[in-house]
């Protein structure tokens, strides 16, 4: 199957937390407690629904997940949004699905999201999307990625998750 044969839904189902787990853990690049924290926002929404302010766009092949994104309002803000996560399962990778799902995500976040609280559901210009990464060689393609997805580097906190391990902060400001 193709990427343009994939299609896309926002509300999850009890079978995308073992879909996150499988894609997350097949990236080769997450320790197993962050893998569970990619779970764990899964099983949020599911209990929690849209209260729990984490939203989802999952890109399925047929009837299997091949990818995936996770956001929602940063609080205390008027309209930035973070960007938790965006996996795409390695077998899928290279295919220009991250970019769909980039793109897909990127709508819903401009057009805002039905029962979110305000001002995340205002459709205003000027949204602004976060998303954060590690600053270890490792994560080179996904710091690239990000930039070809129009995110500039907007800070970098020196050894932030471990010594010599920077985080940096990449934003995009949506039209």
């Amino acid at each position: 199957m193709t990427p343009a044969a994939v299609t896309f839904r926002e509300v999850p189902c009890s079978s995308d937390t073992e879909a996150v787990r499988r894609i997350v853990s097949s990236t080769g690049f997450f320790q197993p407690f962050e893998v569970e924290v990619a779970v764990e926002l899964v099983q949020e929404r599911l209990d929690r629904g849209i209260a729990s302010e984490y939203f989802f766009r999952f890109a399925e092949a047929g009837a299997e997940v091949v990818g995936y994104t996770c956001f929602g309002p940063i609080p205390c803000t008027i309209s930035s949004v973070d960007l938790y996560w965006i996996a795409v399962d390695a077998a899928w990778q290279g295919k220009g699905l991250g970019m769909r799902l980039m793109s897909e995500t990127e709508k819903a976040i401009s057009a805002g999201v039905a029962g979110a609280r305000p001002p995340f559901c205002n459709s205003g210009n000027g949204r602004r999307v976060y998303i954060e990464t590690s600053g270890k060689e490792l994560y080179g393609p996904t710091q690239r990625f990000y930039e070809r997805a129009g995110f500039r580097l907007e800070a970098r906190l020196e050894s932030f998750y471990a010594p010599g391990d920077d985080k940096l902060v990449y934003v995009k400001t949506l039209a």
